[in-house]
């Protein structure tokens, strides 16, 4: 709990899926969490339109993946064409399990996924979100924030032993923070598109991308019952033009979709790539898109605020428990950042890919990916994003950093349902024991390929380390990780 003195042991300013998942995730190891959320309810138009496999993980983790997928779709595709319709680059298997132990991609909506977690979050004693509630400033003391919020019953102090700005691109807790950006010079304006289905059978099963010069175009599959295109916008065209429906309703005739679908949302967005300078400040912490954007083409933005959630909510906890010196909080933007910056790179090929007007760059660009493909050098699928290198891990040992995956017994039991919450110590010599014999094929050839007996898996699920048993258990409690 909170302790003398202090409201909560975490206010988050948020209510997002990074600022609920978050707080589920601390409430759920003790962690006394409120959540302020500016707006009166969960915004009902979709958004964010893809989780991944270790996203859906961390849903898992937060009591809500069998509920999202329940209304989840999936394609086995991802193609991006060129304006004849050839295929210039193709990522197959989406549709297979990923290491996560869930559906490598997940095409969802996104209120829907909110709903959920609000449900999950309801049902925790010791985490309470309100509504209507913004931060309008704080001050860190060194030893708790006191934040300053409006609220329907008037101005409210919270006192708390840290706060998280999960507040989304705009973050008043960033800015409050004079915390600064580094632009990763990508920036197109697009119009998104969403609409209500009525004709699947009219509409693409694949995601794809329209290399087309003419109009670059993305259509993707959304949460059951949705499909979304997003256009770029042309130079002279403005915001309100390409907003009309009549506009629109000429940018969706190629794809012969009248009276299969009907409009239910229009938006422009300027397609960014940011990452902040830094991710923590004293006691005052920043996560998803308070910390970084990243453009749409890879589909990571939800996911990657899901993965600041995991990472930093252990993290937290034992700063709150001391079970951990608050030092340990230090490692959280050493672990995020290069993987951020890998997704974000990737993105941003993408993007380029994509976002080419001229005929001669697009022809140009066609030529390069025929001749790759028929050297067989084009990737099948999206790169591996690097492990964790520096931060909480035991330096020097094999798949020290590397994500752990989750492996489904033959009944579909998952690992971590049955190994809970926290770190996890698996030795070879567990194996045989009731609760491991059904993953205990998997978790072998995952020793043998390490040739290790055991190893230690960090709450967030990636490798503390391998080795022994009795060593990886002194190093953990020993704090060695810390460097």
């Amino acid at each position: 709990m909170a302790g003398a003195g202090f409201d909560c042991d975490v206010l988050i300013a948020g209510g997002g899926p990074t600022g609920v998942t978050l707080a589920i995730l601390l409430a759920r190891r003790g962690v006394s969490v409120i959540v302020a959320e500016k707006e009166a309810a969960i915004y009902p138009l979709p958004r964010a339109a893809h989780i991944d496999h270790e996203g859906m993980r961390i849903l898992q983790a937060a009591g809500v993946a069998e509920a999202v997928m329940q209304t989840a779709r999936r394609a086995s595709r991802y193609d991006f064409l060129n304006a004849k319709g050839e295929v210039l680059l193709r990522f197959e298997g989406a549709d297979k399990l990923g290491p996560g132990g869930w559906p490598a991609a997940n095409m969802i909506h996104q209120p829907s996924v909110e709903a959920e977690l609000h449900k999950a979050l309801s049902a925790l004693p010791s985490a309470q979100l309100y509504h209507c509630w913004e931060l309008d400033a704080y001050t860190d003391d060194g030893e708790g924030v006191t934040a300053s919020l409006t609220t329907p019953a008037g101005e409210r102090t919270i006192r708390a032993r840290y706060l998280v700005g999960a507040d989304g691109a705009r973050s008043p807790v960033r800015k409050a923070s004079g915390i600064d950006f580094d632009d990763l010079n990508f920036e197109e304006p697009w119009l998104v598109v969403d609409v209500l289905v009525d004709d699947y059978s009219k509409l693409p099963t694949a995601n794809l991308q329209i290399c087309n010069p003419e109009r670059p175009t993305t259509c993707v599959l959304m949460g059951e019952g949705r499909h979304r295109w997003e256009f770029m916008i042309k130079p002279g065209e403005t915001a309100e033009q390409v907003s009309e429906d009549a506009f629109i309703e000429k940018l969706l005739e190629p794809w012969n979709v009248k009276g299969a679908v009907r409009l239910e949302r229009k938006a422009v967005y300027t397609f960014r790539a940011r990452i902040a300078a830094q991710w923590r400040k004293g006691r005052v912490l920043l996560a998803g898109d308070a910390a970084h954007q990243t453009p749409p083409f890879a589909g990571q933005g939800m996911c990657s605020g899901l993965r600041d959630a995991a990472n930093l909510s252990w993290k937290l906890a034992a700063a709150v428990n001391s079970a951990a010196d608050d030092g340990l909080l230090d490692t959280y933007q050493p672990e995020r950042e290069p993987n951020l910056r890998a997704t974000i790179a990737m993105a941003i090929m993408m993007g380029k890919t994509v976002c080419i007007t001229s005929r001669l760059g697009a022809w140009l660009r066609d030529l390069k990916f025929k001749l790759g493909r028929a050297l067989g050098k084009l990737p099948n699928g999206p790169p591996s994003y690097p492990p964790i290198s520096a931060g909480h891990i035991r330096y020097g040992s094999p798949a020290a950093g590397s994500y752990f995956p989750q492996p489904l017994a033959d009944d579909g039991t998952r690992l971590d349902d049955v190994l809970g919450p926290g770190h996890w110590l698996i030795a070879r010599h567990d194996l045989s024991t009731q609760s491991l014999q059904p993953f205990a094929r998997q978790l072998g050839d995952w020793l043998d390929s390490y040739a290790s007996d055991a190893v230690l898996v960090r709450p967030d699920r990636y490798v503390f380390g391998t080795g022994s048993a009795a060593e990886l258990d002194a190093a953990w409690s020993g704090g060695q990780f810390l460097q």
